[in-house]
């Protein structure tokens, strides 16, 4: 006990406590956004009206650091299977590397979603308020010889009838690590390209 009444001891107190201080400072700071602010605008976003169908997205990824680390294209069929809504989405990247991911979303109250897919763990959960769509979910994403647990933060935002933007604000242990941006369409300007 006579080591924290010392003015060593006392110093290491005093660096914990700012240590707690700063660390809050961080992790409260990045809460999500105000989805207060986009409630009367348009137009209003139906996940269902706008993804049932053919849609295709055009992505990137960016590091911390602002450097373009990935770029991919998505090809999207959204249909119902029974009340569940289902998003099949085909990635193709830069590299040529292709990846799949199957959603199964349901609505569990009005403006308000949950979503499953092979690697989500647990559930993520969505709320519509006018014109944007707020995702949060955990991603396993394969990393070196095992995995990555990432968390993601979606704002998607309706534009038109036919365009959505999506920025996801990507963080591990509460620290940002990068961000997603996309562009999503329900006519392929690109036919017959690739990327």
């Amino acid at each position: 006990m006579q080591l924290l009444t010392t003015p060593l001891g006392i110093v290491q107190r005093w660096r914990v406590y700012l240590l707690i201080l700063f660390s809050t400072i961080l992790l409260t700071g990045c809460s999500g956004m105000d989805m207060k602010q986009f409630a009367d605008t348009e137009p209003a976003f139906d996940l269902t009206e706008y993804f049932k169908g053919k849609t295709y997205a055009y992505g990137i990824f960016q590091s911390r650091g602002g450097t373009v680390e990935r770029q991919f294209k998505v090809e999207i069929d959204g249909y119902f299977d029974g009340d569940t809504f289902v998003l099949d989405e085909d990635f193709t990247y830069d590299d040529g590397e292709t990846e799949k991911r199957v959603w199964r979303i349901t609505q569990t109250g009005e403006n308000q979603y949950e979503g499953t897919a092979g690697d989500i763990v647990g559930k993520a959960e969505g709320r519509v308020v006018g014109q944007a769509l707020n995702w949060r979910y955990v991603l396993d994403l394969p990393y070196g010889d095992g995995s990555i647990k990432l968390n993601f933060d979606d704002l998607m935002l309706r534009q038109s009838e036919n365009v959505v933007i999506n920025r996801a604000i990507v963080r591990k242990f509460g620290i940002r690590v990068g961000e997603v941006t996309l562009f999503f369409t329900k006519t392929d300007p690109d036919a017959g390209n690739t990327l």
